[in-house]
């Protein structure tokens, strides 16, 4: 097994995203997440709804960041809301696709879970579909399990990760 790439997490911004958008013309970054408007839907809704109850958690706070390579390059978005009991960090994630397959996926989970800003977290949840195989199997790769293998209400088969 080869080793992770490097990479360090910063804020999305306004300015990332044209470079992470692009990322969603691509059919399969449709299938499983939706259109071009998705991360600029994110930007532009971050930090809404803090204070609320969102399926029977409130949300404590919003991290969104994108993870640069070596060269400072982005390959992947992963972005989430912090929720109360847990704390829990819920959060969505995808990888250029261009990086498919090298593990900046893999290699950005590990990052999201031993951020500085989510310390006090005790369990990482990422909502995967059933039939997203290369999603699950990052996910495994960065130590997420299936929470239960059925799916939700909504199709989702939520991998864990708890500290």
């Amino acid at each position: 097994m080869r080793p992770l790439p490097s990479v360090t997490l910063v804020p999305f911004t306004e300015e990332l995203l044209p470079v992470v958008q692009v990322w969603f013309g691509h059919a399969e970054v449709q299938r499983w997440l939706g259109g071009p408007d998705w991360p600029a839907h994110g930007l532009r809704t971050q930090g809404q709804g803090i204070g609320e109850i969102f399926r029977g958690r409130r949300v404590l706070r919003v991290h969104t960041w994108v993870a640069l390579d070596a060269g400072r390059e982005v390959v992947a978005l992963v972005g989430g809301d912090v929720y109360s009991p847990g704390p829990e960090f819920g959060f969505a994630y995808v990888v250029d696709p261009a990086r498919w397959r090298q593990g900046y996926g893999t290699a950005a989970l590990r990052a999201v879970v031993a951020h500085p800003a989510l310390a006090d977290v005790v369990l990482f949840s990422a909502g995967i579909e059933p039939e997203n195989e290369a999603s699950a199997r990052c996910a495994a790769a960065a130590g997420f399990w299936p929470d239960d293998p059925r799916p939700d209400f909504e199709g989702i088969v939520h991998h864990v990760l708890r500290r």
